[in-house]
């Protein structure tokens, strides 16, 4: 009975046609076979897009030397404290423009004070005396003229009114210096300037030669730079300063080409630099200079000129080719294995769509043009 049954089932059950099934089963294995095609053609590495390079090559003629330099102001003044005490006033702050005179801040002077009232009253009773030692004289002169006293007499109080006279010039001496050192406690400008440092607080000791404020005069800036002394002897001040540049990155284009108003070079070297320091002397403040601030004095380089440090070939480099992260400057230059390779750089004067290169490249180097592709190389 089981059997029959069985039989029954199967006979019950469409069978599919041969080609239908043949055709399923052929779809099948194709997918199978798809898998491991399409996972390699995902793993193969894609193609590396071509790198543009640039052969780093020398300038010729007009070749230019760049040295780092700072802005200073020509006059400069640290005001100390002449006398001790507390700052009890306090007009200004960093930054602020002063006038020739003006009160900046002032010192106790309570205890200056008290002393020349002090002297005041002493000279006040030395001219006393004084008078009464003129007064005596005059007496005594009459009295000997009619012989009533002798000449030892005439002649002490003569002594009395000279002592008395000395001491009443030494009191009102006594007096101006106490009047000068209470004139010390009021701290002034001594020109016109702005405040550059203030490193009191109200409430703060002053004591002798404690500095207080930091005065400069912002209508006259100059740029000084450190020439090495290879350099500098090649420098003429005759005909060598007329092409001298100037140029402060903090302005942008208003900085870019200044030209010197006057060019000192010191006659001394520093022993330990082995530099000889150049003064550039500003036209004009531009605005936004201030002292401290950086600048980049561009001389014409003589044929003789080639100082450690220096970039004498006058190399030239793309802007566009720059890698610049943080404050670091990088070029990818293509290494003897074709690789390129991320290097820093100093960066001199700016020439338009190119860029001056001061050290870290030589001339016959190549770069990539592209950091971008650059990167993507492996």
């Amino acid at each position: 009975m089981q059997t029959n049954m069985t039989s029954t089932a199967s006979l019950m059950k469409p069978a599919l046609p041969r080609g239908v099934a043949t055709a399923a089963s052929l779809l099948v294995l194709l997918a199978l076979l798809a898998q491991p095609i399409a996972a390699r053609a995902d793993t193969q590495p894609k193609p590396t897009p071509a790198l543009k390079t640039l052969l780093v090559q020398a300038g010729a003629a007009g070749q230019r030397l760049s040295f780092d330099g700072q802005v200073e102001a020509l006059r400069q003044t640290v005001l100390a404290a002449q006398v001790a005490g507390a700052v009890v006033q306090l007009d200004v702050k960093a930054g602020d423009r002063v006038k020739a005179g003006q009160v900046l801040m002032r010192i106790d002077a309570r205890a200056a004070e008290q002393a020349t009232a002090v002297s005041e009253a002493q000279a006040q009773s030395a001219r006393a005396a004084l008078q009464l030692a003129s007064q005596e004289l005059e007496r005594q002169q009459r009295l000997f003229k009619q012989n009533y006293i002798s000449q030892a007499a005439l002649d002490q109080a003569e002594a009395q009114f000279k002592a008395g006279q000395a001491q009443a010039n030494a009191q009102l001496a006594q007096v101006a210096v106490a009047r000068t050192q209470s004139g010390l406690s009021i701290v002034r400008s001594p020109y016109d300037g702005v405040i550059a440092d203030l490193p009191v607080t109200l409430g703060d000791m002053a004591m002798p030669g404690r500095p207080l404020a930091t005065v400069y005069d912002p209508a006259a800036l100059r740029v000084t730079a450190h020439l090495p002394q290879s350099v500098a002897s090649s420098l003429s001040m005759a005909e060598g300063t007329r092409d001298v540049r100037i140029e402060i990155p903090a302005l942008g284009e208003a900085g870019a080409a200044i030209t010197a108003l006057r060019v000192q070079l010191l006659p001394t070297a520093d022993a330990v630099s082995q530099t000889m320091q150049l003064r550039l002397d500003l036209p004009a403040k531009p605005a936004g200079v201030v002292p401290g601030m950086f600048a980049r004095v561009s001389l014409p380089a003589a044929p003789a000129a080639g100082a450690s440090g220096v970039s004498a070939a006058n190399i030239l480099v793309p802007r566009t080719a720059l890698v610049r992260r943080a404050e670091l400057d990088g070029l990818y230059v293509i290494a003897a294995s074709g690789k390129p390779l991320l290097r820093q750089i100093r960066l001199g004067a700016v020439r338009g769509d190119q860029v001056e290169v001061l050290s870290g490249l030589s001339a016959g180097e190549r770069i990539a043009l592209e950091p971008q592709v650059a990167a993507q190389v492996r």
